[in-house]
């Protein structure tokens, strides 16, 4: 395992901004060299999921 791995809550704030387009250099080569790719895939897919759901109820809230 990686000495630098980052804990979960570090991997969705990285998707975060990265889903809103703010990620810092800094911060998108910290991620390149820690964690396996498939938690960013796996997570970014889970976080994809949840957005396209609560759009969707969002907007059967607000049309009738």
């Amino acid at each position: 395992m990686s000495k630098n791995k980052l804990s979960l809550v570090k991997v969705i704030f990285s998707i975060l901004a990265s889903f809103i387009g703010v990620q810092s250099s800094k911060n998108r080569e910290r991620d390149f060299k820690s964690n396996n790719p498939v938690y960013f895939i796996v997570t970014g897919i889970i976080m994809t999921i949840i957005f396209i759901i609560s759009l969707y109820l969002i907007v059967k809230l607000v049309v009738p």
